[in-house]
């Protein structure tokens, strides 16, 4: 079973009881947008779903709310922000900004963060920035739930890795991936679904391939291509992390398990004025040929239209906008019993 509601009203409800939990009311609708934006594109692993850990790591003080995002280095082109350890949707939201003011200014702009939490999905970023003419590419880290090629027990995080770019039509290109196989989010639904997960997804905590969702919890999401995934994920901790000075690899706490210690989490943006190197309506224009020839490629039989990245998830976006979202039971009946504790009335 499941409840349907209007994205607006659910985005209104989860930022109201942030704040009645004591988060201020701008970062309350920050953080409350990026869960919904997640589910309205349909990647429930990183919505709603994820309000009750959100406030129970502020309430035990392993996020601070109140906290500034600084500036730790700015030198124009580059720059490395601190967030405080505020919410990570908050950390991210500023640093965008910061990251593209500073491209509009130098044409380009790499910017790290450090001290800062899960910040939901990078589409959450890109749109932002593509929405401004301008293209980006975000990085972070995450904490250790997936083996090394070759290993069993977890050891790198399912780091993602997004990239926007404007086509001057209403789709943007947006590329928004887990390194794993899956995102651990989708076999944390599944879980609450008592749902079981496809064979290849993950391991058990011995190594063996399972389609338990809580045994796959307790083991490791897989690499997406073996050692490729492995390394790309490394590749995107280094810098997200290793270079940013926040956590890396088992260093990342894990928001679930670690109630002693921040996450300390790592980003790092990208952003670029394509309009330094291409006027932007040429940039578009070849785009969107691009586009064009790649959607005119034959198809394999069964294959009614080839897509770009990000097309899936508008058209779902589009009509979870006209129609509403739909929640699973168990979702809807955690965020009305958090309703209920910070005495917010559930949507009618």
């Amino acid at each position: 079973m499941s409840v349907r509601v209007p994205h607006d009203r659910l985005a209104a409800y989860c930022g109201q009881v942030f704040e009645r939990a004591g988060v201020p009311p701008a970062v309350a609708a920050t953080v409350a947008d990026s869960l919904v934006y997640a589910d309205l594109r349909g990647v429930e692993s990183h919505g709603v779903v994820r309000t009750g850990i959100y406030l129970k790591r502020a309430a035990e003080g392993m996020i601070d709310p109140n906290a500034p995002v600084t500036l730790v280095r700015d030198d124009g082109c580059t720059a490395l922000a601190d967030g405080g350890n505020n919410f990570g949707a908050h950390v991210g939201a500023v640093a965008l900004d910061l990251a593209m003011e500073r491209a509009k200014r130098h044409g380009v702009c790499a910017l790290g963060v450090r001290h800062s939490n899960h910040f939901g999905t990078g589409a959450f970023y890109v749109q932002r920035a593509v929405e401004q003419g301008l293209a980006l590419i975000v990085l972070s880290n995450a904490s250790q739930t997936m083996p090394p090629a070759g290993g069993v027990r977890p050891f790198l995080g399912t780091n993602p890795v997004a990239f926007g770019f404007p086509t001057g039509r209403p789709v943007p290109f947006v590329l928004d991936m887990a390194t794993s196989l899956v995102a651990r989010g989708k076999i944390i639904v599944a879980a609450k679904r008592g749902e079981s997960i496809p064979l290849g997804w993950a391991v058990d905590k011995e190594g063996n391939p399972t389609t338990d969702a809580e045994a796959a919890l307790d083991g490791a999401v897989l690499p997406l291509g073996g050692a490729k995934g492995s390394g790309l994920s490394m590749a995107i901790d280094i810098l997200a992390g290793v270079l940013t000075g926040a956590g890396y690899g088992p260093t990342v706490n894990n928001m679930y398990d670690n109630w002693a210690e921040p996450q300390n989490v790592g980003h790092f943006f990208i952003a670029i004025d394509i309009g330094r190197f291409l006027p932007l309506a040429d940039f578009t224009d070849r785009l969107g040929r691009f586009i064009d020839l790649m959607k005119a490629e034959p198809k394999v039989p069964g294959t009614p239209e080839i897509l770009h990245a990000g097309e899936v998830e508008h058209r779902l976006e589009a009509t979870r906008r006209r129609d509403g979202i739909e929640l699973p039971d168990r979702v809807a009946e955690d965020l009305i019993a958090l309703g209920q504790t910070y005495d917010v009335a559930w949507i009618q």
